[in-house]
């Protein structure tokens, strides 16, 4: 299944932020084949599982036009809601894709409430 939305985001903190301005790409985790990415309205479920409390979490928001690598749309974990799919980026995410970059702080619970319209 394939989506085309307007604007995908992904999740980083502030130092792999900074690096990635250094090299002018994130690229995929060692042993991984892609980078995740999510849309506005499901981000954050990802970060609620994986990054409860983190505070320096920065929120990428990408133009998928500007994506030179392939993005298929994937099923998440199996707590996820079942017909939800995730983008993977299939490749490097270059630095000029990001069109903005937000800061997402959790809530004083630690959890991260769903994204505002972006």
């Amino acid at each position: 299944m394939t989506f085309s939305p307007d604007l995908l985001v992904h999740l980083c903190g502030t130092e792999e932020w900074s690096e990635a301005h250094r090299e002018g790409e994130i690229r995929p985790a060692a042993g991984a084949d892609f980078i995740h990415l999510s849309a506005p309205e499901q981000v954050h479920m990802p970060v609620n599982r994986l990054y409860r409390g983190r505070a320096d979490l920065l929120l990428l928001h990408i133009d998928p036009a500007l994506l030179d690598s392939p993005v298929r749309w994937e099923p998440g974990v199996t707590t996820d809601p079942e017909s939800m799919l995730f983008p993977h980026l299939y490749g490097p995410l270059p630095v000029g894709a990001v069109i903005r970059v937000t800061a997402y702080p959790p809530a004083p619970d630690g959890g991260f409430p769903p994204l505002a319209s972006t």
